[in-house]
């Protein structure tokens, strides 16, 4: 068959999405941290979809955590045979995020609704939509009985919606012999509604901890004490302005070119409103550019903590809550290159290659050696009340996989 019988026939299969992704909702994958029970049920079911089509090379790397029932997080590597012994990888992750706020939605967020082409439910888009494309590809090359240029790596992860240490970092741990730097990485986990936006890059994550101890005092006395929380507010504004003026990089591959500080989470400070607060903390959320050190940022939030805390007369320390270094796959890698030749046909755009604030699994991979990219045709309504996801995008997210796939060695 060729290239382009493969994917006519995967842009036939509406239907076979709708029942995938009826299924997979109904499987409600929440992790322990999400007052869940974990993936098995969900990893069971693809298993069975895989077998089904007779993929027979499956392995399973589960991480052990007591928290889940069945005392493990499951993760699942499915692998089809190709002409070649270089590999294109898919991953997809199996854990969804709880639905929230029941009536926001307008439908059982756990029971797939059908509108036209859109499919609502929770998870349908993150990350189901990447598995069913995953699914279809697999099904019609054993249907088929395609044996493809390349051969077809299909991994299925635990626990990416919290931190992935029972998912992808315990997977490329458990099993690093099945990953080579030669071979092509895809991740389907974010892009545009268009298809024209190809992911090669994170910037750095640096949560910071902002801890300010005043005194605490009635507040019709407010002389008598030192208020904690007023001290936490001019720290948070001059964290805001000051960090940006000291750290004014740009990096053009990234749509929001600088980096950013931004004041996020604030702890509880005082049980009554006429307490004067003695103790303040809230937490700073810094997106960091390629070439701006995180010590350095560290270490000009505590000079500002400084300058603050001789104001007030409190005192303000800071602390490092979480730090993960930035990503990057260069552009012109053959992945990239593989994805833009095989998207412009099926989604009639140029994708370009860009970097963004937020983390992927795909940081997992490049820190590993392994140059991947991060490429879907999503609507970006994850972890929103009716998040939803496109049946015929899901079609075309396979056949721009199975272009991939087919023609091989093309991509040096």
């Amino acid at each position: 068959m060729e290239p382009a019988d493969l994917t006519k026939s995967l842009a036939r299969s509406g239907e076979r999405v709708v029942e995938l992704q009826t299924a997979l909702t109904a499987c409600k994958a929440l992790g322990p941290d999400n007052g869940g029970h974990g993936e098995i049920e969900k990893i069971l079911y693809i298993t069975r979809q895989l077998e089904a089509c007779g993929v027979t090379d499956l392995t399973r790397v589960d991480a052990p955590d007591a928290r889940v029932p069945c005392g493990l997080r499951p993760n699942l590597i499915a692998r089809i045979p190709g002409q070649s012994t270089r590999t294109l990888w898919l991953f997809g992750h199996t854990d969804v995020v709880p639905a929230g706020d029941i009536s926001a939605w307008t439908s059982d967020p756990w029971q797939v609704r059908q509108k036209g082409d859109w499919l609502y439910g929770r998870g349908v888009e993150d990350n189901q939509q990447a598995i069913v494309s995953m699914l279809l590809l697999a099904e019609a090359l054993q249907d088929r009985r395609i044996t493809p240029a390349l051969s077809l790596g299909l991994v299925f992860m635990a626990d990416e919606e919290t931190g992935s240490r029972y998912g992808l970092e315990h997977v490329l741990d458990a099993a690093a012999p099945f990953f080579v730097p030669d071979d092509l990485f895809i991740v389907p986990d974010a892009g545009s509604s268009r298809g024209d936006m190809i992911e090669v890059a994170e910037k750095g994550q640096l949560w910071l901890k902002v801890s300010t101890r005043g005194k605490q005092c009635h507040a019709s006395t407010p002389h008598k004490g030192r208020n904690a929380f007023l001290a936490g507010a001019d720290m948070a504004l001059s964290c805001h302005t000051g960090l940006a003026a000291a750290f004014p990089q740009q990096d053009p591959l990234f749509r929001l070119p600088t980096s950013t500080f931004v004041p996020s989470k604030h702890e509880a400070n005082a049980d009554a409103i006429n307490i004067v607060p003695g103790d303040d903390l809230f937490y700073l959320d810094c997106r960091l550019v390629p070439g701006v050190s995180h010590d350095a940022v560290l270490a000009e939030t505590q000079r500002i903590a400084d300058v603050v805390a001789a104001r007030h007369g409190v005192r303000i320390t800071v602390g490092v809550e979480h730090s993960q270094q930035g990503s990057y796959t260069p552009p012109q890698s053959p992945v990239v290159r593989a994805l833009q030749e095989a998207i412009r046909p099926v989604y009639n755009v140029e994708a370009q290659p860009v970097g963004i604030g937020g983390v992927t699994v795909a940081t997992y991979l490049r820190q590993k050696g392994l140059p991947a990219a991060v490429w879907a045709c999503l609507e970006n309504s994850c972890h929103q009340a009716d998040e939803r996801a496109s049946i015929s995008a899901a079609c075309k997210d396979a056949q721009v996989f199975a272009s991939i796939l087919m023609r091989g060695e093309c991509y040096a």
